[in-house]
């Protein structure tokens, strides 16, 4: 396979143009601009576009051949980045000694970039393996994935293969492994007092939110990779006021989905009951993405990425991760899934997040390659 047919300019050209486009995931407009124009690219290729449209978020898009009815190939990719409104203009794409930088130009938009071209360059070399795939790109996992999930364990039904397009990890590695997840509220509801003149008539809900703090906290297990982080709390009008109102935002992860029944039943048997008499609670949330297992399956499947990767002269890796993806659901439903198959990067979700700009090339070969490998492997 010829690499030179994949024009790294051009990709670094479309990327440019994706990554000063803010496309968080409540900025409608802008990731829907994003859907627009890799609509345009897709369309050009041959496939078809399916608009899933969204209220809230940006529409989801469901990209098919016409000649791949039973594609067997499901590959994801999500147009949404963590990034407010206005952080491209603060923050443009740029390049420098072998890197670029910019809001999303690894989480994921490099990813976006690497699918349109791997396909491409299928189409180029006349192979028909770029028809045998089912692509969605959605525009919500950033935050959990909310209402695209249904959309992608409906299109992994009958699938032989789920590749997911995170970026790689900093090494190179491919990811076989993730951790399950979930996110919580509590919101407490006290009484209001004067803290200087009638302190006893109130009831604090920031009291009640800490003793949920400390006992939430106490679920953790390290050991057994059991995680639960009360990362964000809100609460209280005024430094002389017993607050009325206090709120706690909680992150779970699991190894495993016995844990996940179990963490999930414990914190709502911390929240049955409050310590502070006269206060109130309401615990919303649940379990958001199951633990992505390196089962047979997934081994058999990294195996092939591997021998494709060194067919190519790449090293490829795998690892785990805490981190939360689209791959949980396609693994938890069966479907052989490697994660990780984007271009090489890292500090995703900062304001130094990067681009190793060589591995743009590489890893779309590598895709293109593991692409017409398994569906050469569906023909035998």
């Amino acid at each position: 396979m010829n690499k030179d047919l994949i024009e790294e300019g051009k990709m670094l050209k479309l990327l440019e143009k994706l990554v000063n486009i803010d496309s968080g995931s409540y900025c409608k407009t802008g990731v829907d601009k994003i859907g627009e124009i890799l609509s345009a690219y897709y369309v050009e290729l041959g496939y078809d576009i399916q608009k899933c449209e969204q209220d809230a978020v940006g529409d989801h898009l469901i990209i098919t051949h016409p000649k791949g009815k039973q594609a067997s190939i499901l590959i994801i990719a999500h147009m949404d980045t963590v990034f407010e409104k206005g952080t491209a203009a603060i923050r443009p794409f740029t390049m420098k000694e072998g890197r670029a930088y910019g809001p999303g130009v690894i989480d994921m938009k490099a990813s976006l970039v690497t699918v349109l071209y791997a396909l491409r360059y299928l189409k180029e070399i006349g192979s028909n393996a770029y028809q045998n795939v089912h692509l969605i790109l959605n525009s919500d996992e950033e935050i959990g994935s909310v209402s695209s999930r249904k959309l992608i364990e409906e299109a992994a039904k009958g699938k032989s293969y789920a590749l997911i397009m995170e970026p790689a990890r900093r090494d190179g590695s491919v990811v076989t492994e993730r951790r399950g997840s979930g996110r919580f509220t509590i919101e407490v509801h006290g009484k209001a007092a004067h803290s200087g003149i009638e302190p006893e008539k109130g009831r604090s809900a920031i009291e009640e939110l800490a003793h949920k703090i400390v006992k939430l906290h106490d679920l953790n297990d390290h050991e057994h990779g059991i995680s639960v982080n009360v990362g964000m709390i809100e609460g209280g009008n005024a430094v002389n006021t017993v607050s009325d109102t206090a709120i706690g935002h909680v992150d779970v992860r699991v190894s495993t989905a016995e844990q996940a029944e179990e963490v999930e039943h414990q914190i709502e048997e911390v929240c049955s009951s409050s310590d502070v008499k006269g206060t109130e609670i309401e615990l919303t949330g649940d379990m958001r993405r199951p633990p992505m297992l390196k089962d047979k399956k997934i081994e058999a499947l990294f195996h092939i990425v591997r021998d494709v990767g060194a067919d190519l002269g790449i090293d490829v890796r795998d690892t785990k991760t805490g981190g939360g993806s689209d791959a949980s659901f396609t693994a938890a439903m069966g479907i052989p899934t490697i994660d990780g198959l984007g271009p090489i990067g890292g500090n995703a979700h900062s304001d130094k997040e990067y681009l190793e700009i060589a591995s743009l090339t590489e890893r779309t070969l590598l895709l293109a390659n593991v692409v017409e490998r398994l569906t050469s492997e569906e023909t035998k």
